[in-house]
């Protein structure tokens, strides 16, 4: 019987975005269940990419309990320069550094690896055998493909080479997992190609469908209620196509009755501020860092239209969490995106959202015009997102389905 369970994770509490939000309310739901929690991790750092001031002179090796829960953390590296070089050191750092964490373990019934870190599943093993435990690994990213597919390695014969030992090492460590998910369709097909003797679960993650609830929200002050506000909140990185928003802005400025507002942090974002203000755009677009989880169901519900410009050349095998945000808020979307991608497949399924194309610039124009001026299909589309969370994406059903797998391992 399962009763106490170790989570492995880069990112965790207070960390309130991305794997650190859904592995925090993952192991506080376990916690207030009954069982006994445990995380090993590093310190804060993401999305801003730097230990904050209150965990900054604390020592390399910190514990601490938040909502029941007890962390174990290593004070990692955490490089500015992002390159090939330096994030093979963070994710070295981060192994090395927590492998003493392990022996602060004494009991553990079931391990929970969190991947985009590959090599977690390597101190999870380790852990697994010491402990006779099951080992769980949780695939959010497929970090090796993504180092190769974005150019972070050259091809050539060395890179080859290193590129096969990878996906060996990957292999193995598929293999000796007892149990092995992922967060969509696409990557679930993908594993059983990199490990056929694997039987991946479909594993997405949720929505608190009662937290972003456009029946008790209150208007944010980043968002007037005087015009017709069109948001994007999130990762402002090379994936999204900025282009496109850009050019949409430009056209869409000399509109009284519209506000652009942008909401987020990342690599991109500075590049993007200096392309807006070249543009004559930031009076236009106000730009806000990001805001507390806490305030986000007030920020999505107070928005007239959501968007998300992500590059038609890239299939997409996720379902961004930004996305069950905006269809949870019930209001709108346009996104772009590769009609093959898993967002599509959902949005379809949906059938409400908002729009989903392949199409640039003068098709997206026009349909935020007619959006605009068709309030009655704005709270259709919108509903019918959120009749489609409430169904498929719910925190409450993916959380209790997750402690139905565990009872029987």
């Amino acid at each position: 019987m399962i009763k106490d369970i170790t989570f492995i994770t880069v990112n965790y509490a207070p960390e309130d975005t991305a794997i650190g939000l859904y592995t925090s309310q993952l192991a506080e739901f376990l916690a207030a269940k009954g069982y006994i929690v445990s995380v090993i991790t590093g310190f804060p750092y993401y999305p801003m990419w730097k230990i904050p001031e209150n965990y900054k002179d604390l020592p390399n090796y910190y514990s601490e309990v938040i909502n029941g829960v007890t962390i174990y953390r290593y004070k990692f590296f955490v490089p500015e320069n992002r390159n090939f070089f330096y994030r093979t050191l963070h994710i070295m750092s981060f192994n090395i550094g927590n492998y003493f964490n392990l022996n602060k373990i004494k009991k553990a019934d079931l391990i929970f690896c969190n991947i985009p870190f590959t090599t977690n599943v390597a101190l999870g093993l380790v852990l697994k055998r010491r402990l006779k435990a099951k080992l769980w690994t949780s695939i959010k990213d497929f970090e090796f493909d993504a180092a190769f597919e974005s150019g972070l390695l050259q091809e050539n014969v060395i890179s080859k080479i290193f590129k096969k030992g990878l996906y060996k090492i990957e292999n193995y460590l598929y293999t000796k997992s007892d149990v092995i998910s992922s967060i969509s369709y696409k990557m679930v097909e993908r594993i059983k190609m990199k490990a056929p003797e694997t039987n991946p679960l479909f594993f997405p993650d949720w929505v608190d469908v009662d937290f972003i609830n456009p029946n008790k929200y209150s208007q944010h002050p980043y968002i007037s209620q005087d015009k017709f506000t069109i948001l994007y909140s999130g990762n402002i990185g090379q994936k999204q196509n900025w282009e496109v928003y850009i050019n949409l802005a430009k056209k869409l400025s000399a509109f009284e009755n519209i506000a652009f507002v942008l909401v987020g942090e990342g690599a991109y974002k500075n590049e993007l501020l200096q392309k807006l203000e070249q543009e004559n755009l930031l009076g236009f677009v106000k730009y806000y860092e990001p805001i507390p989880y806490e305030d986000l169901p007030n920020l999505l519900c107070s928005a007239n239209l959501h968007i998300l410009f992500q590059k038609s050349d890239v299939i997409d095998s996720v379902m961004p969490s930004k996305i069950l945000g905006m269809m949870s808020s019930a209001r709108p979307s346009i996104i772009t995106g590769d009609l093959r991608s898993e967002v599509a497949k959902h949005i379809n399924l949906s059938q409400g959202q908002g729009y989903y194309t392949n199409e640039e610039n003068e098709r997206i124009f026009q349909d935020i015009l007619m959006l605009i001026d068709h309030p009655e299909l704005r709270s259709e589309l919108g509903q019918k997102a959120r009749e489609y969370m409430i169904a498929n994406f719910s925190k409450d059903m993916i959380l209790d389905s997750f402690i139905k797998k565990i009872e029987t391992l």
